[in-house]
């Protein structure tokens, strides 16, 4: 150790977590200096959350709770997955076309290293958003549980493994072009189906059933009734693990670096 020690001193290379941190905040900054990753990930939620809880155009049964009690744990379950999945599947896509991640491989960050940082700047990103959103919320009125504070945090946490999960199969299987249409299309999918904004029991015909099995419905369920309630539904996690567990798998085995 003392002679690895002394070799870094000598050649000034840094550790392997400032080389992750460093990766890390040039992720974060990346995003939070992109005009349209700033429309996904923050103005598109707050737009949602001040629409749904100032209109009832989309009528919602919120079960005698105020109306931005119901709503907020959504719209931050969406903004959850505009980073975790959108976001991250369509840069690391362009990346991956512009050749910056076969670059990257082989300096003495790695591809191990690589991950990391892209992986803890999406927790970066969502800590963002969730005061953003989080704040917006309590001004227009919302009252958490905060003693649901700690399961809403591990339902964030389990949704975050799955949807990157999910962005990083797709980005690493498609073309670029077709990963930006792919990831959009889904997020706008799964915002009006996918039981994210309104619970699973609320949607119409089979969509209803489909739901509360998608990631977005787990995600989204989790958050309302940690929030809401204090409390977690019993299938909530599983879903999520089980997600993350298959799409993390499958990025393992496809995803291609060039």
């Amino acid at each position: 150790m003392t002679a690895v020690a002394d070799r870094r001193r000598t050649t000034g290379a840094a550790s392997p977590a400032r080389r992750v941190l460093s990766q890390t905040l040039f992720e974060t900054r990346a995003i939070l200096r992109n005009a349209e990753q700033l429309m996904v990930t923050l103005a598109l939620p707050a737009l949602i959350l001040v629409g749904l809880t100032r209109s009832d155009l989309v009528e919602l049964s919120t079960g005698g709770a105020a109306r931005i009690d119901f709503v907020a744990p959504g719209v931050i379950a969406l903004a959850v997955m505009s980073t975790s999945f959108t976001s991250q599947a369509i840069a690391t896509a362009f990346d991956r076309r512009n050749g910056v991640l076969r670059l990257l491989a082989t300096t003495p960050l790695g591809r191990g290293g690589l991950l990391a940082g892209k992986i803890l700047a999406v927790f970066a990103v969502e800590l963002v958003q969730i005061v953003v959103l989080g704040a917006i919320a309590v001004a227009l009125g919302w009252r958490p549980d905060l003693a649901g504070v700690p399961l809403a945090l591990l339902t964030v946490v389990l949704g975050t493994a799955a949807f990157t999960s999910l962005a990083l199969l797709v980005a690493g299987t498609l073309r670029s072009e077709a990963v930006l249409a792919v990831a959009n299309l889904l997020l706008v999918l799964l915002a009006v189906g996918g039981g994210v904004l309104i619970p699973a029991e609320q949607l119409p015909g089979p969509l209803a059933g489909l739901a509360a099995f998608l990631p977005s419905g787990a995600l989204g369920e989790g958050l309302r009734q940690a929030l809401l309630t204090g409390g977690l539904p019993g299938w909530t996690a599983p879903v999520l693990l089980g997600w993350a567990a298959v799409l993390g798998w499958g990025a393992s085995r496809l995803f291609r670096w060039h």
